[in-house]
């Protein structure tokens, strides 16, 4: 089963998502420059969000860090091994990913990676296990980074939490099961041409002229931020089957519980998806605007379409027609259009939009929703439906 979420969201003044410059992300489609916010903030934005986090907190945490070896090291003092067995496991450690420990000291791996909260704490475990058949720590710091590797991996047991199920993970170290990401996020565009402004503001220093010096007032300092307004065409695809592979990762004991962990992710996917932005900038430009369309479609085939040709030529406003109500007819129309010419059938399609529905805002053999609530169990039913 395939889940594709599409949502058209307008922003107003902002920089989101900078680019080694600071400027607002960009890039030529339909050959006119458009907004973008990349793949890589959409994902993290969500990922970070307390709204993902709440929906799937009783489903383990996870971090994404270079400082494993740093808690393992805290963990082990916790539970009572000394500071120098900690620190010499902490080094061992640090050669995941590559062909041998640190010798610098530092306790960080050489590669920024995927771990879950259990994964951790099943390495405190074996760690533990190898201190106390230690003789000493001299002879528990000889230990070969692959020594360690061997002993991991032949655990078997590397619980994955929703958002490694999700988005993936890439090691280097044999240590560790790669994961193939069961979602696929675009790049948001806009769905209209941009073209960035810039803010030029001052700090005036509150003290400057109070003691009556000439030369001490104007600004304290100056400078310009770029920004813009954009309307953004979001798109992601959720293969489900690919998700449940990950979560339960061979673990006999999920294989009853793939269906509700996928549903409880899922929601929350896209209720984070819907309602976080990214945060770039944000202090200065507070651009929180929530969606004005979303449209779920749920298919048995695994045949992924994005809708965003939809906006190949720019949209505009037009007499009474405002940029909005423009990309949704755009929107509206390429989708009845493409789904027509190529006889697609989604088992389920969940419309919701903020505009009144007519005949130039519906899409066809679609589900329409008064509510965000009513597309969340609308997809929640399908999911559940998808099992049977």
């Amino acid at each position: 089963m395939l889940i594709e979420f599409h949502i058209i969201q307008n922003h107003a003044p902002s920089n989101l998502n900078r680019d080694d410059t600071g400027s607002p992300k960009s890039c030529i489609f339909g050959g006119v420059r458009r907004s973008r916010i990349s793949s890589q903030c959409l994902k993290r934005s969500i990922r970070q969000s307390q709204i993902f986090k709440n929906g799937t907190e009783d489903l383990g945490k996870s971090y994404r860090t270079r400082k494993l070896p740093e808690l393992v090291k805290k963990e082990l003092i916790t539970t009572g091994v000394s500071e120098e067995y900690a620190l010499s496991a902490a080094l061992i450690l640090s050669g995941i990913g590559k062909k041998k420990k640190s010798e610098s000291g530092e306790v960080i791996t050489p590669q920024i990676m995927f771990f879950s909260d259990k994964e951790i704490q099943n390495i405190v475990d074996i760690l533990r296990e190898e201190i106390n058949s230690s003789d000493s720590v001299e002879s528990f710091s000889k230990m070969k980074n692959d020594e360690l590797v061997k002993i991991i991996s032949k655990r078997k047991i590397q619980p994955i939490t929703p958002d490694m199920a999700l988005f993936g993970r890439m090691i280097t170290s044999n240590a560790f099961t790669r994961i193939d990401a069961s979602i696929q996020v675009a790049h948001a565009i806009s769905t209209h041409k941009i073209e960035s402004e810039f803010d030029y503001f001052t700090a005036v220093d509150d003290l400057a002229a109070t003691g009556g010096n000439m030369e001490e007032q104007g600004a304290g300092m100056i400078g310009d931020v770029e920004f813009n307004s954009a309307c953004y065409y979001k798109y992601f695809s959720l293969d489900t089957n690919g998700f449940k592979d990950n979560i339960i990762n061979n673990d006999e004991n999920l294989k009853d519980k793939g269906i509700e962990i996928l549903k409880k992710t899922a929601l929350a996917f896209l209720e984070a998806a819907v309602k976080v932005t990214p945060t770039g900038k944000q202090n200065t430009f507070a651009a929180h605007q929530l969606p004005e369309a979303i449209l779920v479609e749920i298919k048995d085939e695994n045949i992924p379409v994005s809708y965003a040709n939809a906006f190949v030529k720019p949209c505009r406003p037009h007499g009474d027609v405002d940029l909005l109500e423009d990309s949704i007819e755009k929107f509206v129309a390429y989708t009845n259009l493409v789904n027509r010419k190529y006889a697609l059938k989604p088992k389920t399609r969940l419309w919701f939009t903020l505009r009144d529905v007519n005949e130039r805002n519906i899409i066809n053999d679609s589900t329409v929703c008064e509510t965000l609530d009513d597309v969340l169990n609308g997809l929640g039913k399908s999911i559940e439906n998808g099992s049977e």
